[in-house]
């Protein structure tokens, strides 16, 4: 089998020691080729070419979660297309890992090599929908092109964490769990709508839901992870259904300890819940407003502020090597 593979040489938790050792391997089972991102949203361009070129089978990211999205990107430029698209793989090599563990993924580098060997040799592989944003006709980020996540993207105080975090990655912090904890404090503290929120969810063929505070967008469970905790803010949500939504009206002290809580004593049977909770399952289509501009991620990316995001749900839009 034809593959390129795709490594970030900044991933969190590899080594140029073990990122030779994986190739090594790979090479072994397959006619591989080596590509090294250089810049932001290299990625993206690399898998975009593997696609468009015919000739490649397969496409591995080694990397984070960013990488991951990129890589999905490229592939799906022209839009989702199963038969006809090279498949992906992915190696876990950032501090995270969501989509590679939501796929079942040790994560582990070495093991995951391993566990993709193994996938290799059986040729086992699944088809997982992904979800699809991008701006609102008619707002103010109509022009807004529309962009892919696989595994989560969030509306307002989520995101301002993730900006904060970036900041402090480009300061030279490492991206650690501990980092990220401190971010969630500082946002809170600094949070102008945590008590009125400004965010309304719209959808065809039901009534508006409006006053969010918080929305997170959900392709897969669990959400994300605090260190080897999975933390499930939609339980339901899966690579096999559409989109679900949790939106929390309220992040005042007491809401925020509350549901909080919840989220770290979450299951894949129980999430966040109460009455300032809102959780909504397999959509396929809605639109997330907000009366002012907010922080906007996916896929643990910021990507500035948004009034407004469309959200598409698109079922089977890309094959994976499991």
């Amino acid at each position: 089998m034809r593959a390129l593979l795709v490594v970030n040489p900044a991933a969190t938790t590899t080594s140029a020691r073990t990122r030779d050792v994986l190739a090594h391997a790979l090479a072994s089972d397959l006619k591989l080729e080596i590509a090294t991102t250089e810049y932001r949203g290299h990625a993206r361009d690399l898998a975009r070419q593997a696609a468009q070129g015919g000739t490649t089978e397969l496409v591995i990211a080694l990397g984070g979660d960013g990488t991951i999205n990129e890589v999905v990107n490229g592939l799906l430029h022209e839009g989702p297309d199963p038969r006809r698209l090279p498949r992906l793989a992915v190696v876990p090599g950032g501090s995270t890992n969501v989509f590679a563990r939501a796929l079942g993924m040790p994560n582990d580098v070495v093991e995951a090599t391993g566990h993709l060997l193994d996938a290799l040799e059986s040729r086992t592989e699944r088809t997982v929908g992904l979800g699809l944003a991008g701006g609102v006709p008619g707002s103010d980020d109509a022009e807004v092109p529309a962009r892919w996540f696989t595994f989560a993207a969030g509306f307002g105080f989520d995101a301002g964490v993730v900006g904060r975090v970036e900041q402090q990655r480009e300061r030279g912090k490492r991206s650690t769990h501990p980092l990220y904890v401190r971010q969630v404090v500082r946002q809170f503290l600094h949070e102008p709508h945590r008590r009125h929120g400004t965010i309304t969810l719209r959808r065809e063929g039901a009534e508006p839901v409006g006053d969010l505070a918080l929305s997170m967008v959900c392709n897969t469970a669990p959400w994300s992870y605090l260190g080897n905790k999975p933390l499930y803010a939609a339980p339901e949500a899966s690579f096999d259904t559409g989109l679900d939504v949790l939106g929390l009206k309220r992040l005042t002290p007491l809401a925020v300890s509350r549901y909080g809580t919840q989220l770290l004593t979450s299951s894949p049977e129980r999430g966040p819940r109460g009455k300032h909770a809102v959780t909504l399952h397999d959509l396929t289509s809605f639109t997330l407003h907000s009366q002012a501009p907010l922080p906007f991620q996916m896929d643990g990316d910021h990507l500035g502020l948004r009034t407004s995001v469309s959200f598409t749900g698109v079922r089977r839009a890309l094959r994976v090597i499991v």
